[in-house]
């Protein structure tokens, strides 16, 4: 799969003294083709993309289901490529009009507002819907959302532990929370912008602080699971659920890390998250190995040979190093997790742009415990066209496919 290569790598890839290049995959016509060719296939009912069989054909799921707002945002999302890139034959952006079926394709979650199965996960059913108030602003039907899917990750907040709650349990006593989560707090944010309700951002806050104080080691890596004792508040275990081990560093929660606390640095102003971001970022970029290829888990052995990676985890660290270097106070800090975030897509894309395959890439690790690896991923797919779009928007890159 190391084909349609990235124009050369002139650096190393943390050793940066001038601007990498940029992959021509990210703006390769295949991307919306293979976008439009996904929504003509959803089922009817509908039902949402997750993951690819091994060979490339996408799984659909239904509704209920926390990755099925990646979807419909990744409609939303070439819309956005579509504003910084003017259509034309090469970049196929004109194929259709995103915004008209990034609204079709999220019908399918409106009834999800009334109640779900996602627990913690409203927040990325919520994506579309934030999407579309960056579009326009006063759409009732994305402003109601946003404020039933906060209702329910609201409604899971514990004072006493700090946090809201990811995953429910036998135990009533058994408050578990995961890194993930950190992705789900800008819904409350949002909310808090729509409504005027303050407790709204109290409560991400708190989250985003009890996480700085239990789900991060010394050396800013990060623990997946973290439970507590709900009448306690006293952190019972450490662990994790789709890493290698517990005391191993799972990549994409890693990734989800950086991504949510630069993202909270950027909605509060707060330097406890910027730091925090930082931390996490470096561990990150100091644990990839010298092939820049990021690994399902940092820690999982080597042999047998070869460690899958995880180009899920690759793209929405990418994206997170470039939200990071937006908000980062240090102009040097700035370009250098850019120039990161860049060089881990080049690595990824060398390996993982699979022309063949119904998904953008390939070689992402859903759940490797589970067996569920070597797949295409929808929120992998959904970020990779992130960071190309940001990429453009700073200047970095014309709006070119060199197919």
């Amino acid at each position: 799969m190391r084909q349609l290569a990235a124009l050369i790598l002139l650096i190393p890839l943390l050793g940066a003294f001038a601007t990498p290049s940029i992959p021509t995959q990210l703006y390769s016509s295949l991307v919306p083709t293979k976008v439009l060719a996904t929504y003509n296939s959803l089922p009817k009912p509908i039902q949402y993309p997750q993951y690819t069989t091994t060979t490339g054909t996408w799984l659909y799921f239904p509704p209920d289901t926390w990755t099925s707002g990646f979807f419909p945002a990744t409609l939303y999302a070439l819309n956005s490529r579509k504003a910084v890139c003017p259509p034309t034959a090469a970049n196929a952006l004109g194929l259709a009009d995103w915004v008209t079926l990034g609204r079709s394709a999220s019908t399918g979650l409106v009834p999800l507002e009334a109640g779900n199965n996602q627990g913690h996960d409203q927040g990325f059913l919520s994506f579309p819907f934030a999407e579309e108030l960056e579009i326009n602003p006063s759409n009732t039907t994305a402003q109601n959302a946003i404020k039933a899917f906060s209702k329910i990750l609201a409604a899971r907040f514990n004072p006493i532990v700090g946090c809201t709650r990811s995953w429910d349990s036998a135990d009533p006593n058994d408050f578990q929370v995961i890194i993930d989560n950190m992705m789900n707090l800008d819904l409350l944010l949002n909310a808090a912008d729509l409504t005027g309700n303050t407790t709204l951002r109290t409560i991400a806050m708190t989250h985003a602080d009890t996480t700085i104080k239990n789900h991060i080691r010394d050396d800013g890596s990060t623990w997946h699971v973290v439970e507590y004792n709900s009448t306690t508040g006293v952190v019972i275990r450490k662990r994790t659920e789709q890493g290698f081990a517990d005391n191993s560093t799972w990549s994409r929660g890693q990734a989800w890390g950086i991504y949510g606390f630069a993202n909270m640095y950027k909605r509060t102003s707060k330097v406890d998250y910027l730091v925090t971001a930082r931390r996490l970022a470096k561990y990150f970029l100091d644990n990839i190995p010298a092939d820049g290829i990021v690994p399902w888990d940092f820690d999982a052995p080597l042999i047998p040979a070869p460690r899958p990676a995880d180009s899920s985890a690759a793209t929405i660290a990418s994206m997170g190093l470039l939200l990071l270097a937006q908000v980062e106070t240090d102009p040097d800090n700035a370009v250098f997790y850019t120039d990161s975030a860049i060089n881990i897509t080049n690595a990824i894309t060398s390996l993982a742009f699979n022309e063949p395959w119904q998904s953008i890439l390939s070689n992402g690790t859903v759940n490797k415990p589970a067996n569920n690896f070597l797949t295409g991923i929808t929120y992998g797919d959904y970020y990779y066209i992130k960071v190309g779009t940001e990429l453009v928007s700073r200047g970095l890159v014309n709006c070119t496919s060199r197919r």
